[in-house]
C-alpha cells in the first residue's frame, strides 16, 4: 500500500485549491510549476496525478461531482424515479421542461449530456495519471512497487468511474490509455464493459490500501479496499441487468446462471453479492446506533459509512445543494440561509413510510420535513404570519394556481443542518455519503432472496434501529425498505430497474407508450458523442 505518503488529506487539499485557481493561472503560464517540479518527487507525483483526480468527485458546479451539485449523477438517478419529484411551482422550477422532462422519461436533456462529459473527463484524467506514474518509474522518482501501489489506485477510481458509465449508458467507449482519442475509441457491449470492470476492480483489489476511507486520517476520501468491495458487491447485484447486450427484449441472464470470480473462487452472481458483502462485515463496518448520526455534521467517525465525499467549509470547494435547494423560502430563511423551495418527496413514497396511518416508521421524521417545523423552538411561519406547512399527499407536475403551490410535498430533511455553513448552506461540514453498511445488509438480504435463501436477519437487523417491526424478506418488502432506509441516497433508479418497475407507471408518472421495451433503463447516449466519434451507435430505443 501506499503509506509512504503521509498527510494524504492536505495534498488533496492542495489539489482543490490548485484546481480552484487554474483559471489565474490559465491567465498567464509563467505560474504554472515547471514540469520538472510537478513530478520530481513521489509526494509531488501524487498530488498532481492521484489527489488532483479526487478533487473531481465532489463538485461545485452543474453536473460534476459523483453527488452534491445539480443537473449531474444524483439528479438522473433520483428526479426520474418514484422517490422525489420538483414540480412547477408558478413562475420557479419549470427549466425549460427539464424536470418534468426527467420524471416523464422524455430523456433528450442537458444532464444526460453534461453528465457523460463528466464522467469521461475523469476517465480520461485516470488514463493520463497512469501514463505520469509510469514515466515516473521509467525516471526512477518511484519504484516499481510503488508504481503497482499507485497505479492499483487509479485504476480503482477509473473503474468506479466506468460503474458509472454502466449504469447510466449501458454500451460505451473503453479506453484505457492515455494515447487514445475519445473520438476514436470503439464502443463495448455492455457486458464486456462489465467483465472489464470486474477484472480491473479484483486486479487492484490486493494492492489497495486495507483502511477506513470515510475516516479523517492518510486514506481520507480515497478508494480502498472497503469501497471496491461495495463496488463489486453492487455490480454483482445487478448483474443480471449489467451482463444483459439486449436490454429492450422480454430475457435477461439469470444470476444463478452468471459466474462470478471472487478471488479465485467462482460464484454465481448472489453468491458473489453476498462474499463481497461479508468482506465488509469482516472488516468491522457496523451500523451506527443513531440512523441520524451518520448524515451529522461531524459524521467523518461513522462506522457504518464507506465512502464519502469530504465536506469542509474552509478547506473543499464542494457544494452540496440538496437540502438548500429543497426548503421552503422561509424555512431556510429561519437558519439564516437562502432556500430554494423545490424538490419534495412523491406521495407514494410518503405512504410508503406508513404516513397517514397509526404506523409511521420513524425514518419518515429522520429523512423528510413535513407539516409544521421548528427552528430554534420556534414555529417557522410564512410571510403572512400563519405557520408554515408542509402537505406530504398534496403534488401534482404542476402546481401553478394551486392552494399549496409553495407548500406542497414533504421536503428533504436527511443530514443535520451545518448552522455555520458557508454559502447559504451549499459550504457545510458533513460528509456526503455515497456508500454505507445499511445498503449492504440489504444487498445481502436481496441477493439471498434472490438465490433461494432466507434473508431476514439481514433485513431485520435495518429495521430493528428504528424500532420498525418484524418483516418477511420478500422482493416487494425489500424493495419498500429500499426506499425508505436509504431515501435521498441516489439508489433509487438502479433499484427500480433492477425490480423491474422503472418503466412502468408509478405515482404520477405514466408508462410511456414506446417505454414496453425497456430501453429507458439506460439513457441515451449523447448526440454530441456519436456525432464527434462515427464509432458509435446510439442505444436502442432512441
Amino acid at each position: 500500500m501506499t503509506k509512504y505518503l503521509k498527510h494524504t488529506p492536505a495534498l488533496i487539499m492542495a489539489a482543490f485549491l490548485a484546481l480552484a485557481m487554474s483559471s489565474c493561472l490559465d491567465e498567464d503560464p509563467r505560474d504554472r510549476v515547471a514540469e520538472s517540479e510537478a513530478f520530481d518527487t513521489p509526494t509531488h507525483l501524487y498530488l498532481n496525478t492521484i489527489a488532483n483526480i479526487y478533487s473531481y468527485i465532489g463538485g461545485n458546479s452543474d453536473s460534476q461531482g459523483l453527488q452534491g451539485t445539480s443537473r449531474g449523477v444524483y439528479d438522473l438517478c433520483t428526479f426520474t424515479t418514484d422517490e422525489a419529484i420538483i414540480p412547477i411551482r408558478g413562475g420557479d422550477w419549470y427549466d425549460g421542461g427539464l424536470w418534468l422532462n426527467l420524471y416523464t422519461h422524455n430523456f433528450n436533456v442537458g444532464p444526460v449530456t453534461d453528465t457523460w462529459t463528466y464522467l469521461y473527463k475523469v476517465v480520461v484524467k485516470c488514463n493520463k495519471a497512469i501514463n505520469r506514474l509510469e514515466a515516473a518509474t521509467a525516471s526512477r522518482t518511484i519504484t516499481a512497487a510503488q508504481l503497482l501501489d499507485l497505479e492499483s489506485e487509479v485504476r480503482a477510481i477509473r473503474a468506479l468511474y466506468y460503474y458509472y458509465l454502466l449504469d447510466l449508458y449501458g454500451s460505451v467507449p473503453y479506453v484505457r490509455s492515455a494515447t487514445s482519442d475519445l473520438s476514436e475509441a470503439k464502443q463495448v457491449s455492455r457486458s464486456t464493459l462489465f467483465n472489464n470492470i470486474w477484472e480491473e476492480l479484483s486486479s487492484a483489489l490486493p494492492h489497495l490500501a486495507d483502511e477506513r476511507s470515510n475516516w479523517e486520517g492518510d486514506y481520507y476520501g480515497r478508494v480502498t479496499r472497503g469501497v471496491a468491495y461495495f463496488i463489486l458487491a453492487k455490480m454483482a447485484l445487478n448483474a443480471e441487468i449489467w451482463t444483459d447486450d439486449n436490454w429492450t427484449d422480454d430475457f435477461h441472464p439469470k444470476g444463478k446462471d452468471i459466474t462470478l470470480i471472487c478471488e479465485e473462487e467462482p460464484l454465481n452472481a448472489w453468491e458473489a453479492c453476498i462474499y463481497w458483502c461479508d468482506k465488509l462485515t469482516n472488516d468491522g463496518y457496523r451500523l451506527e446506533d443513531d440512523y441520524s448520526y451518520n448524515f451529522s455534521v461531524n459524521n467523518e467517525n461513522s462506522r457504518e459509512n464507506i465512502f464519502t465525499i469530504p465536506m469542509d467549509k474552509n478547506l473543499y470547494s464542494n457544494i452540496f445543494v440538496n437540502l438548500f435547494r429543497s426548503r421552503h423560502w422561509n424555512h431556510g430563511d429561519a437558519y439564516g440561509m437562502a432556500s430554494e423551495n423545490g424538490p419534495s418527496a412523491t406521495i407514494s413514497s410518503v405512504r410508503t413510510y406508513g404516513y397517514g396511518t397509526e404506523e409511521v416508521d420513524k425514518r419518515f421524521w429522520y429523512n423528510l420535513f413535513a407539516e409544521t417545523v421548528e427552528v430554534d423552538e420556534q414555529l417557522v411561519t410564512l410571510y403572512n404570519g400563519e405557520p408554515l406547512y408542509y402537505q406530504p399527499l398534496v403534488m401534482e407536475f404542476d402546481l401553478t394556481g394551486h392552494r399549496y403551490q409553495k407548500t406542497a410535498g414533504a421536503r428533504m430533511r436527511k443530514y443535520e443542518v451545518d448552522r455555520t455553513a458557508y454559502s447559504d448552506g451549499l459550504l457545510q461540514d458533513n460528509d456526503i455519503v455515497l456508500f454505507r453498511y445499511a445498503d449492504v445488509l440489504l444487498m445481502k438480504s436481496e441477493a439471498k432472496v434472490r438465490n433461494g435463501d432466507n434473508g431476514d436477519e439481514e433485513l431485520n437487523a435495518v429495521r430493528s434501529r428504528v424500532e420498525a417491526p418484524w418483516r418477511k424478506a420478500t422482493l416487494d418488502n425489500l424493495l419498500a425498505e429500499r426506499l425508505m432506509e436509504l431515501h435521498w441516497e441516489g439508489w433509487r433508479r438502479q433499484d427500480l430497474i433492477r425490480f423491474d418497475r422503472f418503466h412502468r407507471s408509478y405515482d404520477l408518472r405514466q408508462e410511456n407508450q414506446d417505454e414496453a421495451d425497456r430501453h429507458t433503463i439506460v439513457f441515451p447516449i449523447p448526440p454530441s458523442a456519436i456525432s464527434l466519434n462515427p464509432n458509435l451507435e446510439q442505444n436502442p430505443g432512441y
